[in-house]
């Protein structure tokens, strides 16, 4: 058996492995590549491989950053079957045709460029259409069900408690009367979450292949975080003030609502109004509503004996752009919950616009936010920033919790380790910027020293 690391090898984008047993071809991932435009549309538009000669592809979990290649490898002739789980494929669904538009706008916006020097358009990457078709493609499994993928690999899919539906993902391989288990941990969530349950422990591992996207860091303690979220929505409330959270549309949208009910119920927050601007969120909040199969035991029964966790008489969710434009005009205070998370794109740009000058709001964010972004930006304290071409003073309290991370840190990814039964062998470290890791990996040969650990660069194959 051999594996090629074809993305997300020290880089945390662009999941792609490319699997050889027996002869046959199968894809574990196929994610977009995001980074330096000429880089990502090179690496995104051509395959190191030929998709006709894929046998199937498995996929962990429904980030771009996983599953948003998929439409153009189904379009450069995959045909086969796309594995996952239900609601990584009802998620996939929305995030795929969101991932178009967006492909279709950047297209445009690069074209323009271009006709001022005289050059021809550029074709978005896909279309809606392709989106469409790749998902008639995915057949759903639920977790703990094996199943046959290509001679000599069943699959398993394990609870990862990383966004609804991801998983980790056991490969059990017979390759000519040679039996082992290969593991790939997918996304690893931190357990003890609102919603999600806890990552399952996996047992009987021969080679494991680990995310590392904290490898080097520790989060700081999830049973502050309600209250931390709590006092810094009340200050700002009590100041008359308004609370802009960029929020990512799939997993975090729907963990800030719910901490917003339990707060509200509690009596800890007065009831104002909420919004959720995002048409995506709406999509995603819609879907996790339909998955209760993927909740944890408390959020379960809150569902089944009280109400909907994400609904309440004071929340509004906003699909319509005319809608979003009318909170402009709100005087009173509110929350305010857009996408995107690192504030680069969506309707959250305009809401920053609006309120970051006004020193009785705070913007608050729940997520990390790469160098660079205007989130980041935001977080490390720089005034004027750059909205829209246009520079903004930062008056507004800006506030951080990063205990609401979809991501494991250090000490749970090595607790998650630790927790594996079986006599493994070697271990792949990716998914993780280069430091993060090599230095995960370092932490993994003093968990595991009989065991073989490499951190794999971009192309490079393993053979077991």
């Amino acid at each position: 058996m051999r594996i090629q690391f074809l993305g997300a090898a020290r880089t945390t984008t662009g999941s792609l492995y490319l699997f050889e047993v027996r002869g046959q071809r199968l894809l574990l991932e196929c994610g977009l590549f995001q980074g330096r435009r000429g880089e990502s549309t090179e690496r995104n538009r051509n395959f190191p491989f030929d998709p006709k000669q894929i046998k199937a592809v498995v996929l962990s979990h429904a980030h771009i950053d996983h599953c948003g290649n998929l439409p153009n490898l189904c379009r450069q002739g995959f045909g086969g079957n796309i594995y996952c789980t239900f609601a990584t494929r009802d998620l996939a669904s929305i995030m795929l045709e969101d991932s178009a538009q967006i492909q279709r706008d950047d297209a445009a916006f690069v074209s323009k460029k271009r006709a001022k020097q005289g050059l021809p358009p550029v074709e978005p990457l896909y279309s809606a259409q392709d989106a469409e078709k790749a998902i008639r493609q995915f057949v759903s499994i639920n977790y703990d069900r094996p199943f046959p993928v290509m001679d000599g690999v069943t699959v398993t899919f394990r609870d990862a408690g990383h966004i609804l539906g991801a998983a980790q993902v056991v490969f059990d391989v017979d390759e000519n009367g040679r039996k082992f288990r290969y593991l790939f941990s997918g996304d690893l969530g931190r357990g003890g979450d609102d919603i999600l349950r806890d990552p399952q422990t996996v047992e009987d591992v021969d080679y494991l292949q680990v995310e590392s996207t904290y490898g080097a860091r520790v989060h700081s303690p999830k049973a502050s975080a309600n209250a931390e979220v709590g006092q810094l929505v009340r200050e700002t409330l009590d100041r008359k003030g308004k609370v802009i959270i960029p929020a990512f549309s799939v997993g975090r949208t729907q963990q800030v609502v719910y901490t917003l009910h339990q707060l509200t119920l509690a009596g800890e927050l007065p009831r104002v109004p909420i919004f959720v601007d995002s048409p995506l969120s709406v999509n995603a909040t819609e879907v996790y509503r339909l998955h209760p199969e993927c909740f944890n035991e408390t959020i379960y029964k809150f569902l089944r004996e009280k109400e909907n966790p994400f609904g309440m008489e004071n929340l509004t969710y906003i699909r319509e752009v005319a809608h979003s434009m009318k909170l402009n005009d709100l005087k009173d205070p509110a929350i305010i919950i857009s996408a995107s998370g690192m504030a680069e794109a969506g309707r959250i740009r305009h809401h920053l616009a609006n309120h970051i000058g006004n020193s009785a709001n705070l913007i608050l964010f729940v997520g990390y936010c790469a160098e660079h972004t205007l989130g980041a930006q935001i977080m490390s304290g720089r005034s004027p920033v750059n909205i829209f071409g246009e520079p903004h003073e930062v008056r507004a309290r800006v506030g951080s919790i990063d205990s609401f991370s979809g991501h494991a840190d250090k000490n749970e990814l090595a607790g998650y380790v630790e927790a594996l039964t079986g006599d493994i062998k070697k271990v792949f470290v990716v998914h993780g910027e280069e430091a993060q890791a090599l230095a995960f990996g370092e932490t993994l040969r003093a968990i595991k020293p009989k065991a073989e650990v490499l951190v794999p660069e971009y192309q490079q194959t393993v053979e077991l």
